[in-house]
């Protein structure tokens, strides 16, 4: 009878830990990279870079598909913001060009904002089987004298799980999501050209 007593508050004590553990708080560390070649179109000039977060919220989501703070999924924006900066400088630099951290009104700038950034729940249709939506949009704004250009890239992805995505998936699939985003940024011909012109 005493063993039946301690099996079961075992398993309670065990279910709750579950519980807890589902729907605790993640902070996402990323490190988004560009793979994708870039057009090489530069000749040595100055362009500003700036990266800026235009993010409503550093919250993207949450892992339980409510509105439980515990369950938060967070993208902190003085950990993301160095990031971006370091890959449109990078993406600048092998453009053929001399990258200048800030905004310069005189000469060729870009500036390249997280538009947003989301994690919702989706339907898989299938029993026992959820569904992670994520979303991520840049836009790219290059200015050249009286000239300018704004790219706008989104990427999408969804992810089936019986067992929700733990704080290293969640970073791998956000990581994945962004690097797609900077791949399409940078690969648009119009951008490199207006630096250029």
């Amino acid at each position: 009878m005493l063993r039946r007593h301690f099996l079961a508050l075992s398993s309670a004590l065990l279910a709750g830990a579950l519980l807890a553990g589902c729907a605790s708080p993640q902070y996402l560390q990323l490190s988004p990279e560009r793979t994708a070649q870039v057009p090489q179109v530069g000749s040595g000039q100055q362009v500003s870079v700036a990266a800026v977060d235009a993010r409503e919220s550093e919250v993207i989501g949450t892992r339980a598909g409510g509105s439980m703070s515990t369950a938060q999924i967070t993208v902190n924006s003085h950990e993301v913001m160095p990031r971006l900066q370091e890959e449109a400088e990078r993406a600048v630099r092998e453009m053929g060009f001399n990258p200048v951290p800030g905004t310069n009104p005189d000469g060729p700038s870009l500036t390249l904002e997280l538009a947003s950034l989301h994690y919702g729940q989706g339907d898989s249709g299938q029993p026992l089987v959820d569904e992670a939506r994520i979303e991520g949009v840049f836009r790219a704004i290059v200015k050249n004298k009286s000239t300018t250009y704004t790219g706008t890239y989104t990427s999408r992805r969804t992810q089936g799980y019986a067992i929700k995505p733990g704080e290293a998936a969640n970073t791998r699939m956000i990581n994945d999501l962004m690097s797609d985003g900077l791949n399409r940024a940078f690969s648009d011909p119009e951008l490199a050209r207006l630096l250029a012109r």
